[in-house]
């Protein structure tokens, strides 16, 4: 997993930047850092939140993919023992490789029977207290298992986390958040007021949809597992509401990587 090198990464720079890029191929595992990223009208970033782990039977039809809430699914919210796993997916081959204390503990193809059945296996052999029901590798071709209904990315303002470490009194990391694009140089909790805004990430557009509401997973640490903090508790005790980071739904094609700017759009003089 990416370790913790955002802060202050770019702490000197002279407008905002995009300090750093994750995608998450299977909800509720490791990010993966990617050094760029293309991002396409009216989707995630590729193959961001593409596969899920069911917990127990949640009626999802890959024939008929609808949005479920992620109590159906493995994730850090409940499940911090997911924390030293290791995942890394490959994109040409759809491989996915779960490591633990350096050593792979499974391995497959998630488009194919088989390979989603050799993962199904390590988390049913191997954590079987820890889940509800029979795990079951989850995807369906376009469908994304965000925490939200519509196709997004997640952005989160490092001032923001700063002012979140004042709070707390200690050094949060950056990927307890699991956001796909993280900002320096914006002042702590700038990003609210770019909600309806059109903002540009790179050569891409996009339009600010909504604040992210945090739940418990943001109390575990990335590299331990430990529920350490009580984050959402603390912002509501002292900013009366328990979120952080926003989510913006593309709606112009382009690319985007680590350095480059993102801004609000100033809109046209009629």
């Amino acid at each position: 997993m990416a370790e913790n090198l955002l802060k202050g990464l770019m702490s000197s720079a002279s407008s905002p930047q995009i300090a750093g890029i994750y995608r998450y191929p299977v909800k509720g595992l490791t990010p993966e850092a990617l050094p760029r990223a293309e991002l396409k009208a009216g989707q995630t970033l590729l193959s961001d939140r593409r596969y899920a782990i069911e917990n127990g039977p949640s009626g999802f039809d890959p024939d008929q993919p609808k949005w479920l809430p992620k109590p159906h699914f493995l994730m850090l919210q409940r499940d911090q023992w997911l924390v030293p796993l290791r995942a890394q997916f490959d994109d040409a081959s759809h491989v996915l490789t779960l490591r633990r204390n350096g050593e792979t503990v499974a391995q497959g193809d998630l488009e194919t029977a088989a390979g989603r059945a050799a993962i199904e296996q390590y988390f049913a052999i191997h954590h079987a207290g820890e889940i509800k029901g029979p795990p079951k590798v989850l995807t369906s071709p376009g469908h994304s298992f965000s925490d939200v209904a519509r196709k997004v990315v997640s952005i989160i303002n490092l001032n923001s986390l700063r002012a979140i470490e004042d709070m707390v009194g200690q050094s949060v990391h950056p990927l307890r958040f699991r956001a796909n694009l993280y900002v320096e140089g914006w002042p702590a909790w700038h990003e609210f007021e770019l909600l309806d805004q059109t903002i540009a990430i790179g050569s891409a557009r996009a339009r600010v949809v909504k604040r992210i509401t945090r739940c418990a997973a943001v109390n575990v640490d990335p590299d331990t597992g430990v529920r350490d903090l009580s984050i959402p508790h603390t912002l509501m005790q002292r900013l009366g509401h328990n979120e952080c980071g926003v989510y913006a739904e593309v709606i112009a094609d382009g690319s985007v990587a680590v350095g480059d700017a993102i801004a609000a759009e100033q809109p046209e003089l009629l």
